[in-house]
């Protein structure tokens, strides 16, 4: 059975966290939501944890009215960004914990949990670290003993509230290969909360953009990268330049740079947006928006340059024989987005 969140609204004094949020998750789904700071991700969290009351809406899981459940009831595992493991406790009694303080009559026996505990620890590969104390781990290794604490207790979805947050770039990229390879051999339900475009993209099978209590677009990473449904989500997710044009009699005008106009165009205001990937870098005598390098990176044969476009930079793959910093080129999309203004 799916997780199902029907119009779940929840304020703040007078600001709303969530505004009449809808959204769907299959059985076994990595979904990621993704948004600015304060767009009211984490407050979706902490309503699916039993954290927060919303003020109306409803929510659904496995057939389940969450909502009338507290939050021990729902079988829910939480990874928080600080780990928030007990200092004075080992690896194997962080691990533990909600096995042990489950009533008498729910418990399992010691060698269950001791042999639960040992699993873990090899799913998280983590093999003979169960005497050591979260002092004694790295950050990397600490959020993975957060992991196998929280798939201790056989959820049935997990939640994961900017896990990586308080770790180093690299660290992040490796752990990321290794959350989406235990997500695959778990298949729990897993949302993830991050304000981290690249990690939403790597992780998730779908991919939930929020922006100020709303939810935006719902679609794969593919889908939001290369066909964002609006202006802001094209300049959230991913490096691009937005100008302003106009469609008009079938034509695109942006500034001084005019081209035949995609048939679905809007007529009017638009903004057009494109990213490095899809621009050409071309003399200045060519068709194509006014630019200028500023700044080049060489690499092997190839040539990547930092240019300015309508008063906002690109970067973007450039000829040797235009990789000049100073340089006066023309930059020409070969494709782009209309959003209307």
């Amino acid at each position: 059975m799916p997780l199902i969140i029907d119009k779940v609204s929840k304020r703040f004094s007078d600001h709303a966290a969530l505004d009449r949020v809808s959204l769907e998750a299959r059985p076994g789904e990595f979904v990621a939501l993704l948004g600015p700071s304060g767009s009211g991700k984490t407050t979706l969290l902490r309503v699916l944890a039993g954290l927060e009351r919303p003020d109306q809406g409803a929510v659904w899981f496995d057939g389940e009215d969450l909502l009338a459940m507290d939050a021990r009831a729902r079988r829910i595992g939480m990874v928080f960004q600080h780990y928030a493991l007990f200092r004075h406790m080992n690896v194997a009694q962080n691990i533990a914990f909600g096995l042990q303080v489950r009533p008498a009559r729910r418990r399992p026996s010691r060698a269950e949990i001791s042999a639960r505990v040992e699993r873990l620890l090899a799913l998280v590969q983590l093999d003979g670290l169960g005497g050591r104390y979260p002092s004694q781990l790295s950050g990397g290794q600490r959020q993975r003993v957060a992991l196998a604490r929280a798939l201790a207790i056989e959820p049935r979805m997990l939640l994961l509230d900017e896990p990586f947050g308080a770790l180093d770039a690299k660290v992040r990229r490796d752990l990321r290969v290794w959350l989406r390879r235990i997500h695959d051999e778990t298949g729990l339900t897993t949302i993830f909360v991050t304000h981290d475009q690249e990690e939403a993209l790597d992780l998730a099978d779908r991919v939930a953009i929020l922006r100020d209590g709303r939810i935006e677009q719902v679609d794969t990473p593919e889908r939001i990268y290369e066909a964002p449904a609006s202006a802001f989500i094209f300049d959230f997710v991913g490096e691009g330049v937005q100008l302003p044009g106009e469609v008009s009699d079938g034509m695109l005008t942006l500034g001084e740079w005019r081209t035949p106009a995609p048939a679905s165009a809007p007529p009017g205001p638009v903004m057009v947006s494109f990213r490095g990937e899809s621009a050409e870098v071309l003399p200045a005598r060519a068709e194509g928006l006014p630019g200028r390098v500023i700044s080049v990176l060489r690499r092997g044969g190839s040539s990547r340059a930092t240019c300015e476009i309508g008063g906002q930079t690109l970067v973007l793959n450039t000829p040797q024989t235009l990789a000049t910093p100073g340089l006066e080129v023309r930059v020409a999309p070969r494709s782009y987005l209309l959003h209307p203004l």
